[in-house]
């Protein structure tokens, strides 16, 4: 019941779509722009964020260096105290048997003595300078050091779920392997890649029974996993479109069809539309040469893009400390 009512609004659709063809393409080709550019958007912020994580782990290398140094410093500082004062002491005790003896050895002593305590008056304020300064560049270290800890477990909590989807949406889709159907993951990203042959007949964005097992399939997951933006694109081959009615081009084509795979996940109750995206990309995004059979199956496809939501992170790099 629910395929015939399905079948009936797609055929309504046609029907309203035939009428405005023209505008829908507008809409669809203004639309792909504005997927194109978010989701250049966010290679941009994922790239950002990668180099701001190495900025950072620069940055804590050169403090560790300072810190270093200043430890190395005060170190001089107190041996140099240490050893003066030892001086003083030295002094201070000719100072008392030369006292009952001579009164000009006396004095020199006292002046002397007075030179030294200055001296050591002064170390102990230079040592005391470098004892805070050390004391704040740990305090530095240790908040920049926690800071870059925080980043970095982000990350590699962002990696370890995205390859978690991975696995799980293998172990899903298991049935379909060598039907045209391909998981992997690169750049922070899950891509899951079917080919036409697996989802729709030539020249149709009609998704096939067994096309619509493996989508479903894929919707299970997806609906345990619903901090995840999915992007689902739609591919042609570059021969030329030669059909006629509600469709003008390839890139008309591969809109509906990455459309029909939206409106499939949408039926999993678990899976929120505010994380879903639709967008054609016609021949222009190949993954293989058009010059030979093999080549041209292959371009013929939907891929979905599943990117994790980088909120946290982007809030961690907005606080003082990044600034």
């Amino acid at each position: 019941m629910k395929c015939h009512l399905f079948l009936t609004f797609l055929s309504s659709t046609m029907l309203l779509t035939s009428c405005v063809s023209s505008k829908v393409y507008k809409d669809l080709e203004g639309r792909h722009a504005q997927l194109q550019e978010e989701n250049r958007e966010l290679q941009r912020e994922y790239e950002s964020l990668e180099a701001k994580n190495r900025q950072n782990e620069a940055e804590l290398a050169a403090l560790k260096a300072e810190y270093d140094r200043t430890k190395t410093e005060r170190d001089r500082l107190q041996e140099e105290y240490t050893n003066t004062k030892a001086g003083y002491e030295k002094l201070k005790n000719s100072y008392d048997a030369l006292e009952a003896n001579s009164s000009s050895a006396l004095a020199e002593n006292s002046k002397r003595n007075r030179q030294l305590l200055a001296e050591l008056d002064a170390k102990e304020k230079a040592l005391l300078t470098e004892k805070e300064r050390l004391e704040k560049l740990q305090q530095d270290l240790a908040a920049r050091s926690k800071r870059v800890d925080e980043l970095e477990s982000m990350i590699a909590a962002k990696d370890a779920k995205m390859n978690a989807l991975k696995n799980a949406i293998s172990k899903a889709l298991v049935n379909f392997e060598g039907k045209g159907l391909t998981v992997e993951q690169r750049e922070g990203k899950v891509y899951v890649s079917m080919e036409n042959k697996l989802l729709f007949n030539s020249g149709s964005w009609a998704v096939g029974q067994e096309g619509k097992k493996a989508v479903q399939q894929l919707a299970s997951v997806l609906a345990q996993n619903p901090d995840i933006a999915v992007l689902i694109e739609g591919h042609t081959d570059n021969v030329p479109y030669n059909g006629s009615g509600q469709l003008t081009d390839n890139w008309d084509l591969s809109t509906k069809r990455a459309t029909a795979i939206v409106h499939l996940l949408k039926e999993n109750p678990g899976i929120d539309p505010q994380n879903l995206t639709a967008a054609g990309r016609g021949e222009f995004a190949p993954v293989a040469s058009n010059d030979t059979t093999e080549g041209r199956a292959k371009n013929r496809r939907i891929e979905v893009i599943l990117t994790p939501k980088l909120d946290e992170i982007n809030r961690l790099l907005q606080e003082p400390e990044y600034e």
